[in-house]
């Protein structure tokens, strides 16, 4: 008798299943990987604590919205503290604030720089970067805008990581100081965020070269 199924002996629909459970498998862990990129980056490059960061460095602060349907947002306000905490203990050379201003109402670097100044960070030690629309714009333009040559990131881990591992790849000698972490349900949706950020960060560096979107003429720091 001839056994249905093809080939293989199996019904369309085993081998239908097999190859799907192939290709989930497959995916998931192409992208532990991407994201195990970025950790294997940052070993080593990331610091907890103010005594173990460099000294002199520039220091870098990642934009992001400093209210969240109304209320505080923690992930600002804990980056400023890191920010402020580090050049107090004479750790930064000056600090660089990176973020997005595409429009007239939305400026995120004059939001940090303002913070910054009430923390007791020198306005004249502080330069404002208006077109960090992502991480990859802020590392790049540090270097390629800024003549950065070495540079504290300061962020929550998570984003440290990602950005030293974009450092890595544009020869940008970086290590990350991490602000204190967002806890609760908000924190959580952050790094499921995280997940398909490092998918992005791998894909723009290994496959698509993507490039910042606004680069324009040199600026200098006040060092």
């Amino acid at each position: 008798m001839k056994k249905r199924g093809g080939a293989h002996g199996k019904p369309w629909w085993k081998r239908l299943l097999l190859l799907v459970a192939t290709l989930v498998l497959g995916f998931v862990l192409a992208v532990g990987w991407m994201n195990l990129a970025a950790v294997f980056a940052a070993s080593g490059r990331v610091f907890d604590r103010v005594e173990e960061v460099p000294t002199g460095r520039v220091g870098l602060v990642f934009g992001c919205d400093d209210r969240i349907e109304g209320r505080e947002n923690l992930y600002f306000r804990y980056r400023i503290d890191a920010a402020a905490e580090l050049w107090k203990a004479g750790k930064l050379s000056c600090v660089i604030v990176s973020g997005d201003n595409r429009t007239k109402h939305y400026n995120e670097p004059l939001r940090m720089m303002r913070a910054l100044v009430a923390a007791g960070v020198p306005a004249d030690k502080i330069v404002c970067d208006y077109a960090g629309l992502r991480t990859l714009d802020s590392v790049v333009r540090a270097k390629e805008v800024f003549g950065v040559k070495e540079v504290t990131f300061i962020t929550q881990r998570f984003q440290n990581e990602r950005a030293l591992y974009l450092a890595r790849a544009q020869g940008l000698e970086a290590v990350g100081f991490n602000a204190r972490d967002v806890k609760g349900q908000g924190g959580w949706k952050t790094r499921w965020r995280e997940v398909g950020a490092r998918v992005k960060m791998w894909l723009d560096v290994r496959i698509l070269g993507t490039r910042p979107r606004h680069l324009g003429e040199q600026e200098k720091l006040p060092l």
